[in-house]
Order: structure tokens, then C-alpha cells, then sequence
């Protein structure tokens, strides 16, 4: 009699989430940018809300909650119920770097998050206002070698990628810069092309189209190889750095209990949508690499990434002001 009621539950479980998943969504699904509109976090999501809210046969509304270097927006993904309804992206400032140097941030990286997927990866750039004594990367370490502390460099905030991966950067060359955060990519580089700030160290998808019109100088870029949209601009392997040649990760994450079946059918839903030659091209022309991953494959780089950045914390001493 035990053994048949334990069949009939497990059954009944099986069907439960065969129900859900047939039925969900039944509304519409938010999408959280953890930052300002306008820096690459935001392009790659409005990419693919449109045609991700039309395989999923619900709109996706994207919605920017910046501040914090990601981290307002995301602990509101990871306070969330989770049906479903309210996604996060994520990225390596959201999942690692912010983690790593702030003790306080109100989520647990690896317990508050269901990992989804991993859409896709750019390139970091460092890039300089054209008015400069210098207009490229040798030019730059001589500059900053010379004055350490006279040039200042944006990011989209306190514990965001480019902030740490400065920092790997100033350790690896034994330099020193003033960092100046702001609540996003998109603030940070309207005050780096106004000339506010001398240099930016961004994600590439959205300090490019400023690269192209010559509002900015691209210096040196992480990436696997050199961009074929900078063919001129060395990467941080090259120059013999290659702890600071390291890509940003944009994904999306659900809070913690996310059902199996919700991941999946979001997981399957992304993937299709990159298959799309059109969206691909789109998100491709930003400088990024599709990488539409599993569940499984992205919860892993999420904590190869903490381990990382935690690593760079420890060596620079660093804190939050």
C-alpha cells in the first residue's frame, strides 16, 4: 500500500508539471536590466524581449532598476516569486564582481538565483576621450606610468566588471588611476565622451557606436581575438595580460525555487530566438558572441567568475567606499 501511494504521488507530481509547463506564461513576464538604460545589459535585452515575449506567447517587458552596481536590481530578482513572472539579467558584475567586494550585497549568489541561460559575451574595451595626449595603448601605460593618479577612468559603478577588471589591470601593470563609478554604462559614457572623465573601461557592444563616430578612442580590448570591428586595437593577450582578458556575460536568472520545467521552457525559448539569423546579426553587430547555454553550463561560469573576482579583491585590498 506504501509503495502504491509513493507511485500515485510521484504521478501526480509528473502531471503537475506537465500542467505548469503547458500552461505557463499565462501573463506577461518582466524582465529586470539591474542598470540605466543604454549600457549593453539593456541593448541585449531589448534584442530579445520582442521576439523571446513572441515564442513565449506573452509579452516581455523589460524594466531598468539600476544603482548599486547591479545589485538594487538584482536582489529585487532574488525577493521575487518564483513562477516565472520576474526575470533578472545577469551579469559578471551582478554575479561576481559586486559580490566579491561587497560583504553587505542583500543576495547569496549561489543560493538566491536559479540560473536560466547565458545569451551571449562581449568584449571589454578601454577607451579614451580623442582630445588626449594619447590615442593608443602604449601611449596610455607611459601617460599613466608617468602622473599615476592625474587620469581618471569611468564605470558603470562600484563592483561592476570593468571597475575590478581595472583593478586587475592597474595590479598586472603596476599603475594607478582614479576610478570614478556612475549607476550604468549609459552615464558613464555620456560624461567619458563630454570629456569629463579622461578614460572608460566599458563593455564594447555599447562604447562602439562612440568608437565609430570618434567620440572615443578604443585602446585595448578583451577578447578571444582581435574585433573585426576594431581590427587595429590590440587585445589584453597580446600586450601579455591575459588574466585581464576576460569577456562579460549577459544572462538571464529567475529567483530561487524556480521550477525545472519554467527554466527549460524560458532556456528552449532563448535559444530558438537566436537561431534567428536577424536577432543574431543584431546582437552580433554589438560585438558579442552567442553563447545560448544550458542551465547547468551557465550556473558553473557564474561560480568560476566569483572565484575569480574574489581572488582580485583579496590582492588589491579592496573595499567599498
Amino acid at each position: 500500500m506504501i509503495r502504491r501511494n509513493a507511485l500515485a504521488l510521484s504521478l501526480l507530481a509528473l502531471l503537475g508539471t506537465a500542467a505548469h509547463a503547458q500552461g505557463y506564461p499565462q501573463k506577461p513576464i518582466r524582465l529586470l536590466v539591474p542598470f540605466a538604460a543604454g549600457g549593453t545589459t539593456d541593448l541585449i535585452a531589448r534584442i530579445i524581449s520582442e521576439p523571446l515575449g513572441r515564442e513565449l506567447g506573452q509579452p516581455v517587458v523589460v524594466e531598468n532598476k539600476g544603482g548599486g552596481g547591479g545589485s538594487i536590481g538584482a536582489a529585487e530578482t532574488a525577493r521575487a516569486t518564483p513562477d516565472g513572472y520576474n526575470l533578472g539579467m545577469a551579469t559578471v558584475s551582478t554575479t561576481a564582481t559586486n559580490p566579491a567586494i561587497n560583504p553587505k550585497i542583500p543576495y547569496n549568489v549561489a543560493t538566491d538565483f536559479t540560473p536560466i541561460i547565458n545569451i551571449a559575451a562581449t568584449p571589454n574595451v578601454i577607451a579614451a576621450h580623442p582630445k588626449l595626449p594619447f590615442q593608443d595603448y602604449k601611449g596610455m601605460l607611459a601617460a599613466v606610468k608617468k602622473e599615476p593618479g592625474k587620469y581618471s577612468y569611468a564605470s558603470p559603478g562600484n563592483g561592476s566588471i570593468t571597475h575590478l577588471m581595472m583593478e586587475m589591470f592597474k595590479l598586472s601593470t603596476q599603475t594607478f588611476m582614479v576610478h570614478v563609478p556612475y549607476r550604468g554604462s549609459g552615464p558613464a559614457l555620456n560624461d567619458a565622451v563630454a570629456g569629463q572623465v579622461p578614460l572608460i573601461f566599458d563593455n564594447l557592444p555599447s562604447a562602439l557606436p562612440f568608437i565609430k563616430e570618434k567620440r572615443l578612442t578604443a585602446l585595448v580590448v578583451a577578447a578571444p581575438q582581435r574585433v573585426p570591428a576594431l581590427p587595429d586595437v590590440p587585445t589584453f593577450k597580446e600586450l601579455g595580460l591575459e588574466s585581464v582578458n576576460r569577456m562579460a556575460y549577459y544572462g538571464i536568472i529567475g529567483p530561487k525555487g524556480l521550477p525545472k520545467d519554467v527554466v527549460d521552457r524560458i532556456n528552449a525559448a532563448v535559444r530558438k530566438v537566436v537561431q534567428d539569423p536577424a536577432i543574431r546579426k543584431r546582437i552580433e553587430e554589438t560585438g558579442s558572441i552567442i553563447m545560448a547555454d544550458t542551465p547547468e553550463a551557465f550556473a558553473k561560469q557564474m561560480r568560476e567568475e566569483l572565484a575569480v573576482y574574489k581572488d582580485v579583491v583579496a590582492k588589491q585590498k579592496l573595499a567599498l567606499d
